[in-house]
């Protein structure tokens, strides 16, 4: 027990305090949005029961070894398939035109967003056993079909949650030193089949792929969704209108605003300002938790945190990109700040082993 208190006083506090700015951000935001409906609204309760339970996750996460996962690989593989198949069943959900949700009864939840988590911990002890491989072009072949199940499971319902597993391979195969000439020329392959991919995407998939190719077609609706956005935004100004008091929210021009759409809420509301200060949070967020990339003791440790590194990075940045029509509309939610209980539980796990691999890279002397 001594051991682990010694463990836990070099912790990122940093890493401990910025949920706690998140937190207070969305609940505020939320709140902003759904206060006509009674306080505090059904999103509300969920969110911070969300923010609770996820910060005993994250305490329970500090408890274990982090290399006591990398013995787990082939169950947590069988058990995150099952998990993306439960979506085909009686229980499984639509929204959106994605079948990507279980009812649980009192809740929903995402199964993508846990298997997400259960994927970094599965690849990276995949990459830290055929690290050499990578070398070669059958290697990088079998870690894609390593990796294959999931994505395909995933983009087939979740194309936004199946991006972020491709930036989540791609980050990690970078990091464990894949040949450079070998990267370009399979980056190259990538980038000339998108065509041939586009042609076997679902409808409303296409549909926005199309809006964002087409900004100015206002017959498909998501364009018209990000032209809102972008209004909201540019009506905040420096300083914003202030909170409860955004019209383009106010009027409902703007769609999901409590998940997808939250970051236009909070510039129409806070302003230049306000938008800001959240991506100066981000860029510490993502720097403290480079940090501890940098300073693993082993490369399964750092894998885990470059994987998780590369899963907030993208998010934030699609997510905030595609409020200002700078990226396609996918559905991925801003993390720590969007509503949604899978996220945010998914998203505290997450941090919850980056913070493992951090305080277990340090020698701890008594």
């Amino acid at each position: 027990m001594g051991y682990f208190f010694g463990l836990l006083k070099s912790i990122d506090r940093w890493l401990l305090i910025l949920p706690l700015f998140f937190a207070a951000i969305s609940l505020t935001m939320i709140a902003s949005i759904t206060y006509g409906g009674g306080f505090p609204s059904r999103e509300m309760a969920v969110q911070i029961a969300a923010y609770v339970i996820g910060f005993l996750v994250l305490g329970l996460m500090l408890l274990f070894d982090y290399k006591s996962f990398e013995k787990l690989e082939k169950f947590l593989y069988a058990g995150s398939i099952l998990l993306l198949l439960t979506v085909y069943t009686g229980i499984g959900v639509t929204h959106y035109s994605s079948r990507a949700w279980i009812n649980l009864g009192v809740t929903e939840m995402q199964p993508s967003e846990l298997v997400k988590i259960s994927f970094v911990l599965m690849f990276a002890g995949y990459l830290t056993r055929r690290q050499e491989s990578l070398l070669n072009f059958r290697g990088v072949l079998l870690s894609a079909l390593y990796a294959s199940p999931f994505l395909l499971l995933i983009i087939k319902e979740d194309l936004g949650n199946g991006v972020v597993m491709c930036c989540i391979c791609v980050g990690m195969v970078f990091y464990a030193d894949i040949d450079g000439k070998l990267f370009a020329r399979i980056a190259a392959v990538f980038f000339i089949s998108v065509p041939v991919v586009y042609r076997f995407m679902a409808p409303h998939q296409k549909q926005r792929i199309d809006a964002f190719l087409h900004p100015d077609n206002f017959s498909i609706s998501t364009n018209y969704h990000v032209w809102q956005s972008k209004v909201a935004i540019g009506s905040g100004g420096l300083f914003g209108k202030g909170l409860f008091s955004g019209t383009q929210k106010e009027l409902n021009y703007l769609p999901v605003q409590q998940s997808d759409f939250i970051f236009a809420v909070i510039a129409e509301e806070l302003g230049f300002v306000g938008g800001a200060a959240v991506i100066f949070l981000y860029a510490v967020f993502l720097t403290r938790v480079w940090r501890i990339t940098s300073r693993a003791k082993d490369l399964y440790g750092a894998l885990i945190a470059v994987g998780f590194l590369s899963m907030f990075g993208f998010q934030i940045f699609e997510n905030i990109a595609m409020t200002m029509g700078l990226m396609p509309v996918t559905g991925i939610t801003l993390p720590f700040i969007s509503a949604g209980g899978s996220s945010i539980l998914a998203n505290m796990i997450a941090l919850g082993l980056i913070l493992n691999v951090g305080i277990r890279s340090k020698v701890i002397n008594f």
